[in-house]
């Protein structure tokens, strides 16, 4: 799938909001293997938090994907199949943030720490996994917001401000380029 300029803008963004997270994590050092199980305590509510939030997130956005979709099928200008391609971009990538958030957030729910049959040293791998699995839903759903406002703003400036020169909008001289 090729990716376009804003695309890859917002995949940018969502790599450095992870490395953001690494570096928090690297700053914490090597944790024993018990303090990693009352981080593991001590964190699972906000992680619930965190997982609960950005699945509502994806729902809404996938909402509003259709009223996006409305608002474009309505215009003056007739919009280029690029445009769709990009929302069902968004489409997919936010229907999988919310999938996920929903599977970890159940994940988070396992009482884990209560268990005795757990080794110590599977503490260290669990807490750091549960911050890579949420450090990636947060950069993920960063990636969707950040497309969903590049679309929008296209959006904008074509039916809102009536820019008639924009890349997304299709002309007859690009359906007449085509059939020569």
């Amino acid at each position: 799938m090729k990716l376009n300029k804003y695309t890859k803008r917002a995949m940018i963004g969502g790599i450095l909001s992870v490395l953001v997270i690494i570096m928090g994590t690297i700053l914490l050092g090597r944790l024993s293997g018990y303090e990693a199980k009352e981080l593991i305590k001590n964190s699972v509510g906000g992680l619930n938090t965190l997982c609960n939030t950005i699945a509502l997130a994806s729902a809404t956005i996938l909402a509003l994907l259709l009223t996006l979709l409305s608002l474009t099928s309505n215009a003056k200008s007739k919009l280029k199949e690029e445009h769709y391609r990009h929302v069902l971009q968004i489409a997919k990538l936010d229907t999988f943030v919310f999938i996920a958030s929903v599977i970890t957030f159940l994940l988070f729910n396992l009482p884990i720490t209560e268990s005795d049959n757990v080794p110590e040293n599977w503490y260290n791998i669990l807490y750091y996994a549960s911050l890579a699995v949420s450090s990636i839903l947060s950069s993920a759903l960063i990636v969707v917001v950040l497309m969903l406002y590049n679309t929008v703003v296209s959006i904008i400036k074509i039916v809102g401000l009536g820019v008639t020169d924009h890349p997304l909008i299709y002309e007859e001289e690009d359906n007449d380029e085509k059939d020569e």
